[in-house]
């Protein structure tokens, strides 16, 4: 499974001992606007260079608005920063209707692209028709809101293993959840790089490495 820092803060991509290699990063306005930068090409130029400065993959990174004038525009250059730089660029967009210019211009270009925010059956079976490379469903969100996220994690499961688009995993809010998520065959999760620091350890193997290093002290007593 892969591992993609959600977060646009390229301090917090530097991850502990311990934890998995990453693949690349994910962001979306959200996190740009968190991270306290503006939403523009110049800051996602950016963010492509910070991630071949660090030595990572891939960078997905989602458009602000539904112009396909724009769309064009930014991918134009964004593409041409990545190839420059050395880094997979995969352009996120929304699973809606209103979006269906930007994803039938990425086809042209093809550019490979992740839908993001899909909730049901129907959206999975449109992203797979639109030939996104990924799809992307809150699954804590749908929690949240009160839905069984299983079936439908184990729908995109399916659809992923007959060709269609790849399961990239967000909101995970749990080591519970993670672990459901690699059983299941997941092709990818976005984690905070806070998340993954905090699960690198654990407290039972705390707890068995000082067992064995008092059995260790107590041998040398016999």
């Amino acid at each position: 499974m892969k591992v993609f820092l959600d977060s646009a803060v390229a301090a917090s991509w530097a991850l502990p001992a311990g934890c998995p290699k990453a693949q690349g990063v994910t962001t979306n306005p959200t996190l740009v606007l968190q991270a306290g930068l503006p939403v523009t090409l110049a800051t996602y130029t950016g963010l492509l260079q910070a991630v071949a400065d660090v030595g990572l993959a891939e960078l997905m990174l989602q458009l602000p608005r539904p112009d396909v004038s724009e769309a064009l525009q930014w991918q134009t250059s964004l593409q041409r920063t990545a190839a420059d730089a050395g880094v997979t660029l995969t352009i996120k967009l929304p699973c809606h209707s209103d979006w269906l210019g930007c994803i039938a211009a990425m086809r042209t270009q093809q550019q490979p692209i992740l839908l993001t925010g899909l909730s049901n059956p129907v959206q999975l079976l449109w992203a797979q028709a639109q030939q996104a490379q990924y799809v992307a469903p809150y699954v804590g969100r749908l929690a949240a809101d009160g839905r069984d996220v299983w079936p439908f994690m184990q729908a995109c499961v399916a659809v992923q293993q007959a060709g269609g688009p790849a399961l990239l995993a967000a909101s995970i809010k749990s080591p519970e959840v993670l672990t459901q998520l690699i059983a299941c065959g997941g092709a990818a999760v976005t984690l905070p790089p806070a998340s993954l620091a905090a699960w690198a350890g654990d407290a039972l193997t705390d707890a068995a490495m000082a067992q064995f290093e008092r059995d260790v002290a107590s041998s040398l007593t016999l």
